[in-house]
């Protein structure tokens, strides 16, 4: 099988990792100057490579490989989380480069935009699945500035632009890869994690209705107090839903905020955002449907409460044969210290999938740290990935 240049793959790490450098990680946020900076830097090395680059109309960065023949697509994405880790994306886009260029042919690399959120879901991936409207770019934003998608489109030169969309006769299929972003592989000893299927969430933003009123003049008995009333929500969700879990379900109440919010006054309103995980559809609408149970519950209360916003992202399996020449090139590299796992994390291989056979590598987290600037794998786990990803990569890019 071909041999990467570790050298070279590590170089180019570690020269993106600059981009955007803080403390020893990176903020890179989607369209900052340094996210813009970060997508002509590899514009710049996908043609040096002897792809043809481009930025397109919503910002997904495409090298594409000029000779004739079908291609596997190699991908992930480059802007960060505010303030976080230097490898969640940037490693899975450079894996794509080091092996367009140790293969030589057959392989396009894709960087896509705004994976991380900053202005919507998978804005890039989606839009080259044509799953991206016109009017819902016209309603994203910056969800921290207000800045609108079309303004920072056009900041960053991109408007104007067409948006490029996948050709399915052109792709035998996409292969991404990434940090675990968990500390399993590591616990286990193992250096290389298969994917087999990429969680669907739900996510809900609901807000609770009481009476704000005095603190110390308000009896007990008569109160209203919205606070109180999404306590006990989330008390039944820690309750209830254990019994409906499967193993690695998870749910995650990651905001909570009370109106007005201070000591002397009683909650009027309030308000929590609240997110379910699982790689089962049906486990997803049994979760869902406790949680109207809960609501409904509340609304039987002092307090009334609605879902204000819902998002949802479906599972995504990933496809069996891709799989199968992963585990083929881990063992061959790494005999026994793999093994096939589901992802408790969205990536864009979960859109991908909806068109073409997808599937995706992991290495190690130390200490399984993702989304701080703390995030880090070994030199050693970086290039045996990238050795593994390419071995399968040259199995798959001639479909048998």
């Amino acid at each position: 099988m071909p041999a990467i240049d570790a050298n070279r793959l590590l170089r180019d790490l570690y020269a993106l990792r600059e981009i955007g450098k803080y403390k020893t990680g990176v903020h890179r946020p989607t369209f900052s100057p340094q996210d813009i900076e970060s997508r002509q830097w590899l514009a710049t090395r996908l043609g040096e490579a002897g792809l043809d680059p481009v930025i397109d109309g919503i910002g997904n960065v495409l090298g594409h490989d000029p000779a004739p023949g079908r291609k596997l697509l190699l991908g992930s994405h480059i802007e960060t989380q505010n303030h976080a880790g230097w490898l969640d994306g940037a490693l899975g886009v450079i894996y794509g480069l080091e092996i367009a260029r140790t293969l030589g042919h057959g392989i396009d690399v894709a960087a896509w935009v705004d994976e991380e959120g900053h202005f919507g879901s998978f804005i890039g991936s989606r839009s080259f699945c044509g799953q991206l409207t016109e009017d819902e770019i016209d309603q994203c934003a910056n969800r921290e500035t207000g800045t609108s998608l079309r303004e920072a489109l056009q900041q960053a030169g991109y408007a104007g632009r067409p948006r490029i969309e996948v050709d399915p006769a052109r792709y035998s299929g996409y292969l991404e890869a990434h940090i675990e972003q968990g500390a399993e592989l590591e616990q286990l000893g193992l250096r290389i994690g298969i994917v087999t299927a990429i969680v669907g969430s739900r996510r809900f933003r609901i807000s609770f209705t009481g009476q704000q009123n005095h603190a110390g003049t308000t009896r007990m008995a008569v109160r209203k107090d919205a606070g109180v009333a999404l306590v006990k929500l989330v008390a039944g969700i820690e309750a209830r839903f254990p019994a409906i879990a499967n193993k690695r379900t998870v749910w995650t109440t990651g905001d909570i905020r009370l109106d007005p919010g201070a000591p002397s006054i009683v909650p009027g309103g309030a308000e929590l955002i609240f997110q379910f995980r699982d790689t089962d559809s049906t486990v997803l609408d049994a979760l869902e449907a406790t949680l109207n149970d809960l609501i409904a519950e509340t609304n039987a209360g002092p307090c009334s409460a609605v879902i204000a916003g819902r998002s949802t992202s479906e599972p995504a399996m990933m496809d069996a044969r891709f799989q199968d020449a992963l585990q083929t090139a881990a063992e061959a590299h790494t005999p026994g210290r793999h093994q096939r796992m589901p992802s408790g994390a969205g990536h864009d291989a979960q859109i991908l999938s909806r068109r073409l056979p997808s599937a995706m590598l992991f290495v190690p987290s130390i200490d399984g740290i993702s989304h701080h600037y703390a995030e880090n794998t070994s030199d050693e786990d970086i290039v045996l990935g990238c050795q593994v990803l390419a071995d399968a990569a040259d199995a798959l890019r001639t479909p048998s």
